[in-house]
């Protein structure tokens, strides 16, 4: 069955018309009155529904079952990744979406190769969280992996509250000795290199801020696969 994100509150049954991008998705594929589809918002339901018009520059659906599916990870998963290059930023947002990740934080570290800033960063965060919700239609997911404002490393790890008691701090780093390990707190965040790695200053600055670094074995993982293989990891332990 089509599933489709909205940008407006799905609150309650009975006849709505489609925001511009969901009707688009409709009226590419040629659905007609009766056809059914599955419409969700962001904030956790998912609406069964029934299409009841289709005009050329207006859909309406009628909202029949609100449901609550259980597809989230058992933990809050935010990865805070310093950008990769050549678009690799797309796939990784693609993949974290699919994998779970509630949050993902982009950055800029002393040795990024992609910088981004002022207009150019606000578009990009649009065009990620775009992204995000075209893999949570596909994936099933009911909320979109959130994509935060571009910072560099230095300010967000400034910002950043202490860690909280349910809550634990991973610095994925190829000098760590601390492999991954079963981990109860029900919020996770890890934060993960640009394909140069951290400097040793940034790293202390990590810790400073209570990340405990840890290593994914003995191999070097792109920039853009290691933040996912943690996902992964999670996906099947906890």
């Amino acid at each position: 069955m089509p599933r489709f994100f909205v940008d407006t509150p799905l609150t309650a049954a009975g006849e709505i018309t489609l925001p511009a991008g969901a009707a688009r998705h409709v009226q590419v594929l040629r659905m007609q009155p009766g056809d059914t589809l599955t419409l969700f918002d962001g904030s956790g339901p998912e609406w069964q529904a029934e299409v009841t018009a289709m005009g050329r520059s207006e859909v309406r659906v009628n909202l029949l079952l609100a449901e609550q599916p259980q597809r989230e990870l058992a933990c809050a998963v935010t990865l805070a990744i310093v950008m990769p290059a050549n678009d690799r930023m797309d796939f990784l947002v693609e993949k974290a979406t699919e994998l779970g990740a509630v949050a993902l934080q982009p950055l800029v570290a002393e040795r990024s190769v992609l910088r981004l800033a002022g207009e150019r960063a606000d578009k990009k965060r649009a065009h990620w969280q775009g992204v995000a919700i075209a893999a949570a239609e596909q994936s099933g997911r009911t909320v979109p992996t959130r994509i935060e404002p571009v910072m560099s490393l230095a300010a967000w790890l400034s910002a950043l509250p202490e860690a909280g008691a349910d809550e634990w701090r991973g610095l994925l780093s190829p000098r760590a000795a601390t492999p991954l390990a079963p981990l109860t707190q029900r919020r996770m965040l890890f934060l993960s290199g640009p394909e140069g790695g951290l400097s040793d200053a940034e790293e202390d600055a990590a810790r400073a801020r209570g990340f405990a670094a840890i290593t994914l074995g003995p191999r070097i993982l792109r920039a853009d696969t290691a933040p996912l293989a943690v996902l992964s990891w999670l996906s099947l332990t906890t």
